[in-house]
């Protein structure tokens, strides 16, 4: 370190001060509700690399604290004062932009005719052309039918619109105005932190700003290192599946190895799964990235808030992920809902580090975030709004000590709740319900957080009603320390009403006019022994409607009646006692598994990573298809049911894959 510790700390506050300052800029000039209300941006500073050297504290997305911007600043040579560069190409921009709504921004701010750093903001967009309203859809199998692809260059050329760009841009979203009034928010955000940047330059001199740049990176590192230390050194593996792969009913396992030795930390992400026909591929271009590292950006935080928020944070941590697997595709892979998969990457290296040492990091949450949009047309004008009605996610999970947090989950992105009458005003939807789910949080000796419910009675026929990135619909949110799995999440049309179904997994639904949509998300995992909790904490759970006394009874070992415990009830019930796993999985991971072991799936995926990617995910279907009869009726039947006969499935899995290469 070279700075003074107190001058550093000084210039690290007033420089993470002019990133909150572009992101106040940003969220109330911006125009569409995935940016003023749901908070869906970020802002930051980046150094000549083009890597973070100073972010938000609370503001917008937390998760994207290691992007890259290096690989966009370098393809758009000769920046002058004034450029801005504009990229949403997830293999381009070297997973800069991790699905082309996102819409990246990087401003050089120049002194004395030399770059002294970028700014760079972000936003959600509602619309970037594609096949459906607000361009995502798990369907989609390649980029192209994503939306409009940018390769990173020049938006603004010294101070000036490209207008070439904007008319093209226009005619290829569905909102062309309101996307627009973001782009003019985020280069307002730019021109602020710019503005910042100079008079930061001015008071304490170009030479301390850049040091300031350099030794704020050395501080973050070295205090995540003490805190990476905590985790006992060793090789820790652990996995965790997505319920599908969208085409089919496989599921698509996330498996990694965790090394540690004095607190530097490697993560091999062989044996996950190939890329799939489908959006939920994750574009990490096989370098470390947020989506990898954000479990462990998450504990050092929470072990020590005072760590400078940089790329500092990671560099005791490095990667690998095969190329062609589901977290490394190859072009043109679609990856529009990436966030789901990202989700399944955080729960697996939770797992990790929780065997590497239990009550280190909490149960994982419910697992989903949902962007729920709703699209609607004006019979009269024609013209279209695109809407984020709300985000659901489910619980959190438990922790030694404490429960679970309840309807809120903050995993991912600490995105904020949109509030109902933005939403009414808004469209012709009427939000009836929105609470949290009984029975939902996993039982434990903490107890998991609650998940969601949501009712929306739509009131104009032809309303599409979108739900990107739904998940845990059969493989539950797992428990630590022998506590219970949350519930799963459930989509139903017209709950209680004589036509009700069940839709599954919500891509696009075009609803009838009176048509009630009910979505449930999933709670978030129990932590220890649940008929070690305390009686009174299951009581309590009765009262305010989080737990069922049903539930109570079987869950916990809490008999009660009428608002008070039968203690000798309880006691003889508890005296029975089960015997419970250190992780509880659920019946369907465990039916799944008497197959499909560890030592299976990492050969299968190794041979499949051997053949073209144009075949593989083809050639993963036909073999697992036909090793198991009747996949596709698993949401009907239960995957413990299809998976009565694992000595005939093992045998036909076997034969099925002889011709595979070795």
């Amino acid at each position: 370190m070279k700075l003074d510790p107190v001058l550093l700390e000084i210039l690290q506050t007033q420089m993470q001060a002019v990133t909150e300052e572009m992101a106040i800029t940003l969220a109330r000039t911006a125009r569409s509700t995935y940016v003023k209300d749901a908070a869906d941006f970020a802002t930051a500073l980046a150094n000549l690399d083009g890597k973070f050297f100073c972010y938000p504290s609370n503001m917008g997305v937390s998760g994207f604290l290691d992007l890259d911007c290096g690989v966009a600043i370098r393809a758009v040579p000769d920046l002058e004062p004034g450029d801005v560069i504009i990229t949403n190409h997830p293999y381009l921009s070297g997973g800069l932009s991790t699905h082309m709504p996102d819409l990246q921004l990087i401003k050089p701010y120049f002194h004395d005719g030399k770059i002294v750093c970028y700014g760079w903001d972000f936003i959600h967009s509602a619309d970037i052309g594609g096949g459906v309203p607000s361009s995502i859809s798990p369907r989609f199998t390649e980029l192209f039918q994503e939306g409009l692809q940018i390769p990173p260059m020049k938006l603004v050329k010294a101070g000036t619109l490209n207008k070439d760009f904007e008319t093209i841009y226009r005619a290829n979203c569905r909102v062309p105005d309101l996307n627009m009034g973001d782009i003019r928010a985020m280069l307002a955000a730019l021109t602020v932190g710019e503005r910042r940047v100079a008079d930061l330059i001015e008071r304490h001199g170009i030479d301390t700003f850049q040091t300031a740049q350099v030794d704020t990176v050395d501080y973050a590192c070295q205090k995540a290192l003490a805190v990476q230390r905590r985790i006992p050194d060793g090789t820790y593996v652990f996995w965790d599946y997505m319920d599908d792969d969208y085409a089919t009913c496989i599921p698509i396992r996330i498996r990694v190895e965790m090394t540690v030795k004095d607190g530097q930390v490697h993560l091999d992400f062989t044996g996950s799964d190939p890329q799939v026909i489908a959006a939920y591929n994750v574009p990490t271009g096989g370098l470390r990235h947020p989506w990898l590292t954000l479990k462990l950006m998450h504990l050092i935080g929470s072990y020590d808030p005072t760590v400078p928020l940089n790329f500092g944070l990671f560099e005791n941590i490095t990667v690998h992920v095969p190329k062609g697997t589901v977290l490394n595709p190859e072009f043109p892979a679609a990856v529009g809902v990436r966030h789901a998969t990202a989700i399944r990457i955080n729960d697996a290296v939770v797992g990790a580090i929780a065997t590497a040492l239990p009550g280190l990091i909490p149960a994982p949450s419910g697992g989903t975030v949902v962007p729920t949009v709703i699209a609607e047309q004006d019979a009269k004008t024609g013209s279209r709004s695109v809407v984020v009605i709300q985000s659901l996610v489910g619980g959190t999970g438990a922790r030694e000590g404490g429960d679970g947090v309840d309807g809120r989950d903050s995993g991912l992105a600490n995105l904020y709740n949109t509030p109902v009458e933005r939403s009414e005003a808004d469209t012709e939807v009427v939000v009836e319900a929105y609470g949290l789910r009984p029975d939902s949080g996993g039982p434990g000796c903490w107890r998991g957080g609650t998940g969601l419910e949501m009712r929306i009675f739509i009131a104009r026929s032809g309303t599409a009603v979108l739900g990107r990135g739904l998940e845990r619909f059969v493989f539950r949110p797992w428990g630590i320390s022998k506590g219970g799995p949350g519930a799963v999440c459930r989509v139903i049309l017209n709950h209680g009403l004589a036509d009700e179904r069940d839709l599954g997994k919500l891509d696009m639904y075009v609803a009838e006019a009176g048509d009630r949509l009910t979505i449930l998300t999933a709670g978030g995992g129990g932590f220890g022994d649940p008929f070690t909790r305390d009686p009174d904490a299951v009581l309590r759970d009765v009262i305010a409607g989080f737990v069922s006394v049903e539930r109570a009874e079987l869950d916990y070992g809490v008999v009660i009646s009428g608002n008070l415990v039968d203690h000798d009830a309880t006691r003889a019930l508890r005296a029975v006692g089960a015997l419970r796993a250190a992780f509880n999985f659920g019946p369907e991971r465990e039916a799944w598994e008497r197959v499909f072991d560890d030592a299976t799936l990492c050969a299968l995926s190794a041979r499949l990573l051997k053949l073209p990617a144009t075949i593989r995910a083809q050639t993963r279907r036909r073999i697992i298809e036909a090793a198991v009869p009747g996949l596709d009726e698993v949401a009907k039947v239960g995957l413990p049911a299809l998976m009565a006969d694992p000595a005939g499935i093992r045998a036909r899995l076997t034969e099925l894959t002889k011709g595979l290469p070795a």
